[in-house]
């Protein structure tokens, strides 16, 4: 078991029972899991770029990336239904908890003038979105290697019904807020 399954099992799920005063140990928010989303428009003019993307995410994460499709033609950005346009990853369980640990421990610190995560970024009905800027900030990517720098949307979802206690799940296990 990582650190985090742990660290909620033993101290977060106790403290929220304690706090939110739930009858039941069900009710006690806990994570459903993490989606890691990029999107590359450039994508469209050179197909090997997906291939680069996927190949980082899945470093980043642990597991196999898998391409995302264009749902509408856009003839703007002369985008058509079917394009390869991103990768996304989806973690559960024990892999969830380990990229959680690497995310709050190793990678967010290593943000230029970090000062903290967004605390007002919940959609209300107690998800997460965080969304960074370069990937970079993970020890996996080497910096030699990559061609472009890339953003990604990080996606917490939990079984919270209200923000407040989904903010002080995440808070308990370590999320850096802003203050």
């Amino acid at each position: 078991m990582s650190r985090f399954s742990e660290l909620y099992k033993n101290e977060v799920a106790p403290a929220l029972m304690a706090k939110f005063n739930y009858k039941s140990p069900m009710q006690i928010p806990k994570f459903d899991k993490i989606v890691i989303n990029v999107g590359a428009g450039d994508a469209k003019e050179n197909s090997k770029v997906i291939d680069e993307v996927i190949e980082e995410l899945s470093l980043i994460s642990g597991q196999r990336a898998v391409p995302t499709y264009a749902k509408k033609s856009v003839a703007n950005f002369k985008l058509r239904e079917g394009m390869k346009i991103g990768a996304k990853v989806t973690l559960r369980g024990e892999r969830m908890y380990e990229f959680m640990d690497r995310l709050f421990s190793f990678a967010l610190p290593r943000v230029r003038d970090f000062k903290g995560i967004n605390p007002n970024a919940f959609d209300g009905r107690g998800n997460y979105s965080l969304g960074l800027k370069e990937q970079l900030i993970f020890p996996e990517i080497e910096y030699d290697k990559v061609e472009k720098i890339r953003g990604m949307d990080i996606v917490f979802v939990t079984t919270a019904n209200t923000d407040e206690e989904a903010r002080e799940l995440l808070t308990k296990m370590g999320a850096p807020f802003a203050k």
